[in-house]
């Protein structure tokens, strides 16, 4: 079979603001990944462990709160609790230019913020993601 990546996309806390995740996770779906969207109000544990589950080769977290620092810090420090820190971990959102070099140091792969394109989501997704065998 051939392999494709996959990505688990969420929507971590109380941010209940969908539109932009759902439209990266239809691009995503539509550049040939297999896309799992969790949904709203996801903790940091549903989406590690959804992840493991779903043998997925990252974490895409759309995050628009202001909880940044503490979400993405904590789904890595799950990551790597779980022995699983080969799952990449990128998100988007209003997120500071300071805070995104804090969150690359903590290892969040890459960090996308308003503005950015679709196609440069998805080609950065194909060039830093293994794909799986499906």
């Amino acid at each position: 079979m051939q392999a494709r990546i996959r990505v688990v996309v969420a929507k971590p806390g109380l941010d209940g603001h969908d539109r932009g995740v759902k439209v990266v996770a239809r691009a995503l779906r539509d550049a040939g990944m297999e896309v799992i969207y969790t949904g709203l109000h996801q903790t940091p544990e549903q989406i590690v462990e959804t992840a493991i589950q779903e043998d997925a080769g990252a974490i895409g977290l759309s995050i628009l709160s202001g909880a940044h620092m503490t979400l993405f810090r904590k789904v890595l420090q799950l990551l790597a609790e779980r022995d699983a820190t080969d799952i990449v971990v990128f998100g988007g959102g209003i997120i500071p230019e300071e805070d995104i070099t804090e969150l690359e140091s903590l290892g969040v792969a890459k960090v996308f913020t308003p503005g950015a394109t679709t196609a440069s989501i998805i080609e950065w997704v194909r060039a830093n993601v293994g794909a799986q065998v499906a």
